[in-house]
């Protein structure tokens, strides 16, 4: 690969679209909720996927279920696209991430987006 192909790639890569949020991963089986953050929706929506092919889990938090229950009863719902802007740096993106995460947490366990979640569930939101 020549060095203006190379400068060409990454130029690209750095102007790309930045979109992080929320998703929940939900087991089927049991009820169990679970809510995460990313900075890039779109590769964890494709690391669930193929971890849902392969049957290998890619997320700690789930292991267990994922173990007991098989990825089959697992599906993820996206709450919340959120896309950094050009004036943000990743720092800050990441602090907005992070809070609407939180705001989620806190909008799923009082019950206004689900009425399914335990304690242990709640804990896992968090």
């Amino acid at each position: 690969m020549d060095t203006a192909r190379k400068k060409e790639l990454l130029m690209q890569y750095k102007e790309r679209k930045i979109v992080g949020g929320v998703f929940l991963m939900k087991n089927a089986l049991n009820g169990k909720t679970y809510l995460e953050a990313t900075k890039d929706i779109c590769a964890s929506k494709s690391r669930f996927d193929f971890s849902k092919k392969t049957g290998l889990c890619a997320y700690n938090m789930i292991q267990d279920d994922w173990n007991a229950s098989g990825p089959d009863f697992f599906s993820l719902e996206i709450l919340e696209e959120y896309e950094k802007s050009d004036a943000q740096t990743m720092k800050e993106f990441e602090t907005d991430i992070a809070a609407l995460k939180a705001l989620w947490a806190e909008k799923l366990s009082t019950g206004m987006g689900m009425d399914n979640l335990n304690e242990k569930d709640i804990l896992a939101l968090r």
